[in-house]
């Protein structure tokens, strides 16, 4: 019988403790992990989030970036952090959904991080320095024969580098990818003609092809941007092969209380949602909002790793990944 009341009272302790924790959070700080180095798109959203989303909480948002293996390191941040409320994540769908496959580092979204919100997706743009004088993906391909293993390109994510390697199947040709560290170094690696071709973010680019510097030659996805609508998407240009969308989303590590993960996700949609804040911010940026519901958010998580495994087996990249 004793051994029942004092496990009565214990219960009767723990009970009204999550409530108490979601009423004094938050008591310091927020740290936001973000895995692009600074100017990266993740890293200018989450910082003009961040100038909202503090004084919504109540606390400052400290963003700090962890940048390398494609992602994977933020995300293996994220989920090494405590999981107390104090660490929030932007990562992209890519180290979610792809890497796990091919990384040796260990990350599994399904056991190491908690779903918030998906953030938006990204449009991608296939897009040349505009001192190489080609207007199509023909007249690509012909100079590129033109200079054998010589021609180089920019591509973030294996999904990109599949795409760009199936892009040489198709043509017969040899363009030599260049890993680069962020947004930033990539943007100018390209405006400098080192790398003069990349499979990137339109909003990465757009000011670029505006004055005539790049030239986007298709973007993805089933419609035009409205940023760059003289820009045909690749079904518009003839072109067979499609890129898969990338995508960038808010969690925490696995284990924070969902009192905690409901209040930021309430705000983070309330901002997200708000049209000036998407006009200045998302759209303009060449992004597509979404700030959806938890639950919907883990149901897109457990769709995207089923696509992530045909990617990697796709790209014919990783052999052993049956």
């Amino acid at each position: 019988m004793r051994l029942w009341i004092r496990l009565f009272c214990l219960f009767a302790l723990t009970v009204p403790a999550l409530p108490a924790i979601s009423q004094s959070y938050p008591s310091r700080p927020i740290r936001a992990i973000v895995p692009q180095a600074p100017g990266g798109l993740s890293d200018v959203f989450m910082r003009a989030l961040a100038e909202e989303l503090g004084p919504a909480l109540g606390q400052t948002i400290v963003v700090e970036n962890k940048v390398g293996a494609a992602g994977s390191l933020g995300a293996k941040a994220c989920a090494d952090s405590a999981p107390d409320g104090y660490t929030i994540c932007v990562l992209n769908n890519e180290s979610m959904a792809v890497n796990p496959w091919i990384n040796t580092v260990k990350f599994d979204p399904r056991k190491d991080v908690t779903p918030i919100t998906r953030l938006w997706n990204l449009q991608q743009v296939f897009a040349v320095n505009a001192s190489l004088n080609v207007k199509s993906f023909s007249e690509l391909a012909a100079l590129t024969k033109s200079k054998p293993k010589t021609m180089t390109y920019l591509a973030p994510s294996l999904a990109k580098v599949a795409f760009m390697e199936r892009f040489n199947k198709q043509h017969g040709i040899d363009f030599v990818r260049v890993p680069f560290k962020g947004g930033g170094d990539a943007v100018n690696s390209m405006l400098g003609g080192v790398t003069p071709v990349a499979v990137f973010g339109l909003g990465n680019l757009i000011q670029f092809i505006r004055n005539g510097q790049i030239v986007g030659l298709a973007v993805d996805g089933d419609e035009r941007s409205p940023l760059a609508p003289d820009i045909p998407t690749f079904k518009q240009s003839g072109f067979a092969l499609d890129v898969w969308s990338s995508a960038y989303s808010m969690l925490a590590p696995a284990g924070t209380p969902k009192p905690i993960i409901e209040r930021i996700s309430k705000a983070v949609v309330k901002i997200g949602s708000n049209p000036e804040f998407q006009k200045r911010f998302i759209i303009s940026r060449g992004l597509t909002p979404v700030f959806d519901s938890i639950e919907h958010f883990a149901k897109t998580i457990e769709d995207e790793i089923k696509i992530g495994h045909d990617v990697v087996k796709a790209s014919g990249l990783y052999p052993d990944v049956k």
